[in-house]
């Protein structure tokens, strides 16, 4: 018998339906001919706790730290024993196995450390699928490799999980007994994505906290110009104070020049017009469907990520999930008139969007280069009873829908108009964006554009019709919210300065993963580490203490950085497990020995403090801009 191993039950599925002859059901698998497909569910095993190398190890003490483990235990997760179970007992009557994991650096763990643990001895295969197509399930069935081939990227997804063992258990074992010390009562978490994810959290609201507002100020005037009018605003030359953003600090000299405004006329000096062919925007991943979500529902990061669960398992409405990539296969395009046309024939938006679109084009979403483990997420074909949904499910399908079928619309064109005018020996600008041909944009926003600018002519004259001087003040960034934090992790090399770092973070796709993101925000959120207020996720004085505490290093995103370089070396054969733990080991005594009771007490305190003020303190009311009296004579006009 040959067994097929899958890393869930959809992959194993579509495997089945790919063999020949009919598949018949067991017992946690699917049976055709001589092959059996069975599955994992997830990771089917963990890292066994600490009291698995040593009862002693069940109480908690400093003395016991850093526990390091000489050989590594998988246990089976608590759920995991059933399917276990199965998998062992078709092992035992097996010739050959072949291991279907996704094809990146967690589906080779997954799938391979089960058949090490359950003690194969036997030849392994090595199955690859990206895309869930029968064709291309039956290629990539006529194309199995050497396992063996792929052991480096196994060693390195294997240190990734003794690493973060090491790394969270030794540093929350290590501040929950030094916050009891401090008169905390519970568990101090520490782990190499969750805490820098909190970091930022932390920094952002402290940004926030300290923002100190200064008042700025600005001219515009309202031109008169041969076919028709526009807004144009002042711009300051370097005799004047301005600040780093070249925004005018002193309101006298706006003020002097308002005054003359009135009737004078000047001449339009410079004009660049450039024509702007933007594409649709591409299906999406998880993380970038969360971020718009969040935008346009209001919806946590969770709750997307359980709603697409539920489209993909419960309805099966949509393809897998949990997809970091936003682009297809290039044999799902001769499918997707059919595939489309059958998602979007039951409601009435879906099939207005249909209707406008022309499948005779081909976008640069269809790319097998770009597709990795998974494809971006799209409709099935299916088609989606939406009234039957919960109007969140319907939301988030036709959002799903829509970036697969605004692959099928033309680009967005636009003219994109920069004026600058002399007035007065004074330089004033204005800009403004004609729609040329409105493709794809339609099915995004149903918001008016603003207007036009009127056609200009290089040295044209103008004349101005009204003046104003307005008062505004800076203000401090945004706090966090679902789909800015989800946003910033998946971005996360913009929150470093080192250009290596930068780099390494940028190829290697942030902080977290499409599957885990969501979760991370969840377990701070559960730890009591945030909180949400409105859409606002803000630091708790627990966690604010925490980052406080800790040394820097280990609240920031460098360490993911350090890491994903060196697990690449293992991966690409260029580097052993052995030396990176090692360093790690040696990196660990370093932040074990900056585990301090006072420390963390007095940060626990400053955070308090700092909690208590900002309660204290009056929300700040938006200001409303001070003008002159000219801008009551206010004419239609462009936005600038």
């Amino acid at each position: 018998m040959r067994l097929i191993i899958a890393e869930k039950p959809s992959l194993a599925r579509a495997i089945s339906d790919a063999l020949p002859g009919g598949a018949q059901r067991e017992d946690g698998a699917l049976r055709s001919g001589d092959t059996v497909v069975t599955w994992c569910l997830g990771h089917l095993l963990e890292q066994a706790p600490p009291d698995a190398y040593d009862p002693a190890y069940k109480q908690w003490r400093l003395d016991h730290l850093p526990i390091l483990p000489t050989r590594w235990r998988l246990t089976p997760r608590p759920k995991a024993r059933g399917q276990l179970a199965v998998i062992r007992k078709l092992l035992k009557q097996a010739r050959e196995v072949v291991h279907a994991g996704d094809p990146d650096r967690e589906g080779q763990l997954l799938v391979q450390e089960v058949i090490e643990h359950l003690g194969w001895k036997g030849p392994v295969s090595r199955l690859l699928i990206n895309d869930l197509n029968r064709p291309a399930v039956q290629r990539a069935l006529s194309r199995l490799e050497d396992n063996a081939r792929y052991q480096p990227l196994y060693r390195a997804a294997e240190s990734r999980s003794r690493a973060d063992w090491l790394y969270g258990i030794n540093l929350t074992r290590a501040w929950t007994l030094t916050g009891r010390q401090a008169g905390h009562d519970g568990v101090l978490s520490v782990g190499r994505v969750q805490t820098p994810v909190l970091g930022l959290v932390v920094r952002r609201d402290a940004e926030i906290r300290n923002f100190q507002p200064y008042p700025f100020h600005v001219l515009w005037a309202d031109l008169a110009v041969a076919n028709g009018s526009l807004r144009a605003w002042w711009q300051p030359g370097e005799q004047h104070r301005l600040d780093e953003q070249g925004r005018l600090l002193e309101r006298t000299p706006a003020e002097a020049l308002a005054s003359r405004l009135p009737g004078a006329e000047g001449q339009l000096t410079s004009l660049e017009s450039r024509q702007k062919r933007q594409a649709a925007p591409l299906p999406y991943s998880l993380s970038a469907l969360q971020v718009d979500a969040a935008r346009r529902f209001g919806l946590s990061a969770k709750a997307v990520l359980d709603i697409c669960q539920r489209l993909y398992e419960r309805h099966k409405l949509i393809t897998y999930p949990r997809s970091d990539c936003r682009y297809l296969p290039e044999e799902h395009l001769t499918q997707a008139r059919s595939v489309l046309t059958s998602a979007c024939a039951l409601d009435e938006t879906l099939r207005g969007w249909l209707a406008g679109a022309d499948f005779r084009l081909h976008s640069k979403a269809w790319d097998d280069k770009k597709v990795g483990a998974h494809h971006a997420l799209a409709p099935t074909g299916k088609p989606a009873e939406l009234e039957r949904l919960e109007r969140a499910e319907a939301d988030v399908y036709r959002l799903i829908a829509r970036n697969v079928l605004a692959q099928f619309y033309p680009s967005l064109i636009t003219c994109e108009v920069k004026a600058e005018f002399t007035i007065l020996d004074e330089r004033f600008r204005a800009s403004g964006q004609e729609l040329l041909q409105p493709g794809w944009k339609p099915l995004f926003t149903t918001r008016d554009e603003a207007p036009p600018p009127p056609p200009l002519s290089e040295g044209e004259s103008c004349r101005v019709t009204a003046s104003a001087v307005e008062d505004r003040e800076t203000r401090p960034p945004e706090p966090f919210t679902d789909a800015s934090l989800i946003k910033a992790m998946m971005n996360i090399a913009r929150y470093v300065d080192d250009p290596d770092v930068k780099r390494t973070l940028r190829e290697h796709d942030g902080l977290g993963t499409e599957a885990t993101r969501a979760g991370i925000i969840e377990t701070l959120l559960e730890r009591g580490y945030l909180v949400r207020k409105n859409k606002a996720l803000r630091a708790t004085r627990l966690g604010s203490g925490l980052i406080a505490s800790l040394p820097e290093a280990a609240a920031r995103p460098e360490r993911t950085a350090v890491w994903e370089q060196r697990l690449t070396a293992i991966a690409e054969r260029a580097d052993d497990p052995a030396p990176f733990l090692a360093a790690l080991v040696d990196d660990l005594h370093g932040l074990l020995g900056s585990a301090d009771t006072n420390r963390l007490r007095q940060a626990m305190a400053t955070a308090q403090g700092e909690a208590a003020s900002s309660a204290r303190s009056p929300q700040r009311k938006p200001q409303r801009s001070r003008t002159t009296k000219r801008s009551r004579q206010r004419k239609p006009r462009t936005q600038a």
